[in-house]
C-alpha cells in the first residue's frame, strides 16, 4: 500500500528532476572551468548530474506541479535551458576576453597576418590567442573562481523560477553590456601592444616614404616579432594578473549572488 503513493509521485519528481538538470546543464556548457571543450564529454555529465542531485532536494520546494499537457512542460523545459545559457555566457564572456585580448595582440605582433597565416590553426587563430584561452580556464579553477558562477546559478532560482521564460529585454540589455564590457577589457589588457604597434607602423609608413625602394614588409617583420615577444615578455604576468581581478570583480556581479 505504502508503494502506490510513491508511483503516483515518480512522474512528479521526474519532470522536477528534468527541469533543474535542463538548467544546470545548459549553464555547465558555458561555465568557465567547466565548460571547456578540453574537458571530455563524460566529466562535465558527470559533473552536471551529481550538482543536480544535490541541488534537486534543496530546490523541490520552488519546483511547479506536474503540467497538464506536454506542451506546457516542453515549454518549461526550453525555458530552462535558456535561462542555463544566459547565465553561463554571461559567466563565459569575462573569460573571453583573455584569449581576444591575445589576439589583437598577436595581431600587433605581426603573429597574424593574411600575408602569413599559421599553419597549423589557419588565418582566424593564432597561437598567442590558443595559448591565453588554455590559461583562462586553468586561472578560474586554480584561484577557486568556479565557485562564483556556481553560486549564481543556484542562486539564480531565488530570481527566475523554475519553468518560467526570461524577461526578454531585461536579459538580452545584461548580454549586451556584458559583451561590450569583454571587448572593452580585451582592449585594455591588449592596450600597450595596441599603442607600440600603432607607433611602429607609423615608423615604418615615415621610413618607407623616405626609402621608396627597402622593402619595408619583408626587412623589419623579424623585428617586429622580436620586440613583440620582448614586450609579451615583460608585460605577460601582469596581464593575466589584470584580468583575473577583472575576472573576481565580474563574476561577483553575476545575477543570483
Amino acid at each position: 500500500m505504502e508503494a502506490e503513493p510513491l508511483l503516483a509521485q515518480l512522474p512528479a519528481w521526474g519532470f522536477g528532476l528534468v527541469l533543474v538538470f535542463s538548467r544546470i546543464g545548459a549553464a555547465c556548457v558555458m561555465l568557465p572551468g567547466i565548460g571547456e571543450a578540453e574537458l571530455p564529454t563524460t566529466v562535465r555529465v558527470g559533473f552536471t548530474l551529481a550538482l543536480t542531485a544535490l541541488l534537486l532536494p534543496v530546490l523541490a520546494p520552488l519546483l511547479p506541479a506536474l503540467p497538464a499537457t506536454p506542451w506546457i512542460m516542453f515549454a518549461m523545459v526550453a525555458a530552462e535551458i535558456g535561462t542555463g545559457l544566459w547565465l553561463g555566457w554571461l559567466a563565459r564572456l569575462v573569460v573571453l576576453a583573455l584569449p581576444i585580448a591575445g589576439q589583437f595582440i598577436a595581431s600587433q605582433m605581426g603573429l597574424a597576418s593574411v600575408i602569413q597565416p599559421d599553419p597549423d590553426l589557419g588565418p582566424q587563430s593564432t597561437v598567442l590567442a590558443r595559448l591565453f584561452s588554455l590559461v583562462a580556464p586553468v586561472a578560474v579553477l586554480a584561484s577557486g573562481l568556479y565557485a562564483l558562477p556556481l553560486a549564481a546559478l543556484a542562486g539564480s532560482y531565488r530570481l527566475i523560477a523554475p519553468g518560467v521564460l526570461l524577461p526578454v529585454a531585461d536579459s538580452t540589455q545584461t548580454v549586451l553590456a556584458a559583451v561590450g564590457e569583454a571587448f572593452a577589457l580585451a582592449l585594455r589588457l591588449a592596450a600597450p601592444f595596441v599603442v607600440a604597434g600603432l607607433v611602429w607602423q607609423c615608423g615604418l609608413g615615415l621610413l618607407a616614404r623616405l626609402v621608396p625602394n627597402l622593402q619595408v614588409f619583408a626587412a623589419f617583420m623579424p623585428a617586429h616579432i622580436l620586440a613583440g615577444l620582448l614586450l609579451l615578455l615583460l608585460l605577460a604576468g601582469g596581464i593575466v594578473s589584470a584580468w583575473q581581478d577583472q575576472l573576481h570583480v565580474t563574476l561577483a556581479l553575476l545575477p543570483g549572488l
